[in-house]
């Protein structure tokens, strides 16, 4: 399986932005679905985002549609979070995700239906 590493969290003000990194390593980068969830103290995991094979197939879900873009590299085997307009409940743990497929415009909700899970970056947003 793929190995991911995640990179870019932090503290942000409500409003701004970050932007999350993902290097994949250990597999054929372009042949995976790549994508995003967070866990946030006290819930569920949620999916973030997900980016088709080639990059031209996006997911959000609802609680980030509009303000954060999902986009991918394979020449990099990198994939990004691009986050704007931050709210304090964007507060979490962000995992970069993968998950082998053909098909580019399926991204699972459920957590358990992605192979690979990176160690997670923390992000930090205050009011």
């Amino acid at each position: 399986q793929v190995q991911l590493e995640e990179s870019g969290g932090g503290l942000a003000q409500g409003g701004g932005s970050l932007r999350l990194s993902c290097v994949a390593s250990g597999g054929v980068f372009s042949l995976h679905t790549m994508g995003w969830f967070r866990h946030a103290p006290g819930k569920e995991r949620e999916f973030v985002a997900g980016v088709s094979w080639n990059g031209n197939g996006e997911s959000y879900g609802d609680s980030v549609e509009g303000r954060f873009t999902i986009s991918r590299v394979n020449a990099e085997n990198t994939v990004y979070l691009q986050m704007n307009n931050l709210k304090p409940e964007d507060t979490a743990v962000y995992y970069c995700v993968a998950r082998a497929s053909y098909s580019g415009t399926y991204f699972p909700g459920n957590p358990n239906d992605w192979d690979s899970w990176g160690q997670g970056t923390l992000v930090t947003v205050s009011s």
